[in-house]
């Protein structure tokens, strides 16, 4: 069975898009990055949610030509409740854990990559995630979407299993405990 694995970049002060969802803060951080490069081959699947795609749709000029701008090919899901039609895309609706059963079987033994805030901390409180790969860039945003937000709710503990620097980039990799 697949691993589920949340892979993203944050700001240094924790966001993962800047206001009005903008990604372009990311540029010239992310260019050559071994770790990136490792993981692309060892993905069989994404899991994205809808505000994720959307953004993604929006940076690519509407052409959605897939996660990591194209550098990867593979089943690509979207959970939403409004699917727009996109061939490239399969969308479903209804429970996290039908969504990472699916999406998991299409990934094999390789790893379900998660994406989007939302759709990671439906996995997480499912106890479905594994790991997160997150990739920290020197830029204070000040405002956007959180990496991770819980009002109220119980910390969730991980366990640093690896940091690697690619150039300004500090490539994190956490193990979820328990």
């Amino acid at each position: 069975m697949a691993k589920v694995l949340w892979h993203v970049t944050m700001s240094l002060d924790g966001y993962i898009a800047g206001p009005g969802n903008s990604m372009d803060w990311m540029l010239g951080y992310m260019d050559e990055n071994a770790e990136v490069n490792a993981l692309l081959k060892n993905i069989g699947a994404v899991l994205s949610g809808r505000n994720t795609y959307d953004v993604g749709a929006v940076q690519e000029r509407r052409e959605f030509r897939g996660p990591y701008g194209g550098a990867w090919s593979g089943p690509v899901y979207v959970l939403t409740h409004k699917p727009p039609e996109d061939p490239k895309v399969t969308f479903l609706s209804g429970d996290i854990r039908a969504a990472v059963e699916r999406a998991g079987r299409a990934a094999g033994d390789r790893y379900l990559v998660v994406f989007g805030a939302d759709v990671a901390r439906q996995c997480i409180e499912a106890n479905l995630l594994d790991d997160v790969v997150i990739h920290v860039v020197p830029v204070l945003l000040g405002d956007g979407v959180r990496l991770f937000s819980k009002p109220g709710g119980d910390p969730i503990h991980l366990e640093l299993a690896g940091a690697v620097r690619a150039g300004q980039v500090a490539n994190l990799r956490l193990a979820v405990v328990g």
